[in-house]
């Protein structure tokens, strides 16, 4: 799994999915695309961006036990060209919006936690455009 960081004007792009938790766009590699590919594709599917000089940031280890479900999700970071967002699908995501980092709202998901908690490899990724919290 890959999240992608998408920063315009110092701001997160964020999604809310359709239970109601907000994380960064993200979504499944295909058979053979590479993460930096993934992120770029995935941002223009579900928010119409495009988004250049995508970079990696980041692995978290994501255990969602409620679901069943164990990740390593790939945090890729691009920056936003200038055309608006909007939802691309409205199956996964029911709402977006860029926010300051530390303006985030609320609930976020389980992924998106550990990354901001900086339980994550590196723990402190040299290019986050925000800065995250030391572990509790």
């Amino acid at each position: 799994m890959w999240d992608g960081i998408i920063v315009r004007d110092g701001k997160l792009l964020l999604v809310r999915n359709q239970h109601g938790f907000w994380s960064t766009p993200g979504g499944h590699l295909d058979f053979g695309e590479s993460p930096d590919i993934c992120a770029a594709r995935e941002a223009f599917e579900e928010t119409g961006i495009t988004v250049s000089n995508v970079q990696f940031v980041a692995i978290t280890n994501d255990v969602l036990a409620d679901a069943g479900k164990h990740y390593l999700t790939v945090w890729m970071r691009g920056d936003a060209d200038s055309v608006p967002a909007q939802i691309g699908d409205r199956t996964e995501i029911n709402e977006l919006g860029w926010f300051s980092p530390d303006q985030s709202p609320t609930p976020l998901h389980l992924y998106f936690q550990n990354l901001l908690a900086g339980r994550c490899w590196p723990e402190s990724p040299a290019n986050l455009p925000f800065t995250i919290h030391p572990k509790p």
